[in-house]
């Protein structure tokens, strides 16, 4: 697998190897030793799956008291994926990157303790899941406002984004709660 850091701090993406033939594909799409042997040396604890249509846009969420690191990977369809640092005393803190995840680019995204995430949907469907270290708890979590211009994520323009009434609500950048 070739691993690219990626301009902040700790976030990593992935490419796993793929073996194709005329029956289709073998991907592994995670095994400890080979990603510890990357620098990431998480235990995963909890797997979650989710499926959206075209244009649906989930985040920037976090947790405050139980961050979690996760790995990210799509299985079928395409996401711009898009993490922000949000730990105070790292110097990538406040800045953002997004990537592309799609079915056919077999490609992962970890995603460090301390970073918000999200992603729009640029498929008709799209099925994403990830492995998280630490149990989600809907009491600690966290977010920043999609479209805050403070941060000014380039989103696809192309894009008409559905966002929950939850997303839309989350505050900006500046008000949100930090690591330290």
């Amino acid at each position: 697998m070739e691993v690219i850091e990626l301009s902040l701090k700790d976030a990593k993406l992935i490419k796993p190897r793929r073996f194709k033939d005329d029956r289709g594909f073998f991907q592994q799409s995670y095994h400890f030793k080979t990603y510890a042997a990357e620098g990431i040396e998480t235990s995963f604890i909890q797997d979650n799956w989710s499926r959206s249509s075209r244009g649906v846009l989930r985040g920037l969420h976090y947790q405050i008291q139980k961050p979690q690191a996760k790995l990210v990977s799509v299985t079928r369809g395409e996401v711009y994926d898009v993490l922000i640092d949000m730990r105070e005393n790292s110097p990538s803190f406040g800045q953002w990157k997004g990537v592309h995840l799609s079915e056919e680019n077999g490609h992962q995204l970890f995603v460090p303790r301390g970073f918000a995430h999200g992603f729009c949907v640029l498929s008709e469907t799209v099925d994403f899941v990830y492995k998280c270290d630490a149990f989600y708890d809907a009491n600690d979590e966290a977010g920043i406002r999609w479209n805050d211009q403070t941060i000014s994520i380039q989103w696809p323009a192309e894009m008409k984004f559905l966002v929950s009434e939850k997303d839309q609500a989350l505050p900006l950048f500046n008000d949100a709660i930090k690591f330290t």
